[in-house]
């Protein structure tokens, strides 16, 4: 059974850096997963943040308010998402959530909420300024 676990969250000021991880487990050996970061903000809709390719070599940011801030990688040796975000702003206060589904190619990339199987608890993100 996959089970998605997030850290590194917690009530911070707006810029400097921040890195979430997500550590997996439960993964078919050899296996191929993409993954993803949403978020989900007060009141509103969980939004899709950045994805990952399996092979962790092709990256998608969803949100373009997040592009050229946050990175999203992945450490396939250790079962490891990540996400690096940088230049925080009140406006990235939410809930992040890692997402993960099973992919047929390395360089598969994956868009869509419903197209992930698996899901975190998620871990809250607060920005002050």
């Amino acid at each position: 059974q996959v089970r998605l676990v997030e850290s590194g969250g917690g009530s911070v000021q707006a810029a400097g850096s921040l890195r979430l991880s997500c550590a997996a487990s439960g993964y078919t050996s050899g296996g191929l997963y993409c993954m993803a970061w949403f978020r989900q903000a007060p009141g509103q809709q969980r939004e899709g943040v950045a994805h990952i390719s399996s092979g962790g070599g092709t990256t998608f940011y969803e949100n373009d308010d997040v592009k050229g801030r946050f990175i999203i990688s992945r450490d396939n040796a250790k079962n490891a998402l990540y996400l690096q975000m940088n230049s925080r702003k009140p406006a990235d206060t939410a809930t992040y959530y890692c997402a993960s589904a099973p992919c047929t190619y390395a360089n598969t990339l994956l868009s869509a909420a419903p197209e992930y199987k698996y899901w975190g608890q998620g871990t809250q993100v607060t920005v002050s300024s």
